[in-house]
């Protein structure tokens, strides 16, 4: 009963933010995403029949407390689809920085989903297995895709109809996409707390969620095609409004630091000398620059002059679930 999984982290071109179901993780509105292949994450779920407990290992490190308690709250509903009320021990490699902006809990709760289900003898398809990543954190059900991916925000009560679809697979268009890592500390306000305070307060969330379904009608189109002016353009875009809710929920905040401000300029200054780039932030202060191979000596010789830049970690479209 030992199954091992590595799964991607992805980034939203189409973010996400906000749910109409708390408890079930069902979002506010379909988004979409890149699956990267310079992120990921590998666990290794055992069920043994004599654990008295779950047993959390996080990059060798022994895990308690809320930590914990989140993989087992997983894991109940993973011995609840099986019948097997059997307890596990979860070894986690994250190649990921935690709480940071760069999807951990994607890769992470993508990873776990799958090998405690293998593990435990579920025959789940992508579909299902995407549901149920998605009731452990809801980018996490993108991540069980390479690489284009929609989560369709779904209209059920019960989320039944709420999961990740692919768009298009990772050898559909070769592009690139830079993280540029300026703190890999852990950020002040978690995703789940900003997405409750945004939807709850700001009074600019309506026209973010008003806007969404013409955005991801276009990107896909655009994805189709292979037009990365539109879906940058349209990526961009989307990201500024969704960073926009934040400044006016109360008390207002905000995930930018000052470094993050000179990356997205230098990536307009880029624009302006007629080298197509566009970025994208989710919730945390690190940017990811989308960009063609053809420009990636120009964009990371200017993304490494910035002053505040800790890293560059260039990714491609990445691959879906894999087994170990």
């Amino acid at each position: 009963m030992k199954a091992t999984a590595r799964a991607h982290t992805n980034i939203a071109l189409i973010k996400y933010w906000g749910k109409r179901n708390e408890s079930l993780i069902l979002p506010a509105n379909s988004n979409l995403s890149v699956t990267l292949d310079g992120f990921s994450t590998e666990t290794t779920v055992h069920f043994q029949e004599d654990l008295k407990k779950d047993i959390f290992l996080l990059n060798e490190q022994n895990v308690e407390g809320n930590d914990l308690g989140k993989v087992a709250v997983f894991l109940d509903k993973v011995r609840a689809l099986s019948g097997n009320e059997i307890y596990a021990q979860v070894q986690s490699v994250n190649h990921v920085p935690t709480a940071a902006g760069f999807a951990s809990s994607a890769s992470g709760l993508a990873a776990l989903a799958a090998a405690s289900a293998k593990a435990i003898g579920l025959s789940l398809d992508d579909t299902e297995l995407s549901k149920l990543a998605r009731q452990g954190s809801g980018s996490a059900c993108r991540s069980i895709y390479g690489g284009f991916v929609e989560w369709q925000m779904g209209e059920r009560e019960d989320g039944a109809d709420s999961f990740a679809v692919q768009v298009a697979d990772r050898s559909h268009w070769d592009i690139r996409i830079a993280a540029v890592v300026l703190s890999k500390t852990m950020k002040k306000v978690s995703s789940r707390e900003g997405m409750r305070r945004t939807v709850e307060t700001s009074p600019f969330y309506a026209g973010w969620l008003e806007q969404i379904p013409k955005d991801l009608q276009e990107i896909k189109q655009a994805i189709a095609d292979k037009d990365f002016e539109k879906m940058g353009s349209i990526a961009e875009a989307n990201c500024l409004r969704m960073h926009a809710t934040t400044l006016g929920a109360n008390p207002p905040f905000t995930y930018w630091q000052d470094t993050t401000m000179r990356v997205m300029q230098t990536v307009q200054s880029l624009r302006e000398q007629g080298v197509p780039a566009f970025f994208t932030i989710d919730a945390g202060p690190n940017v990811k620059v989308l960009y063609l191979p053809e420009d990636e000596d120009k964009v990371k010789k200017r993304l490494h002059s910035i002053e505040g830049v800790d890293d560059i970690i260039i990714s491609k479209p990445g691959n879906g679930i894999s087994y170990l």
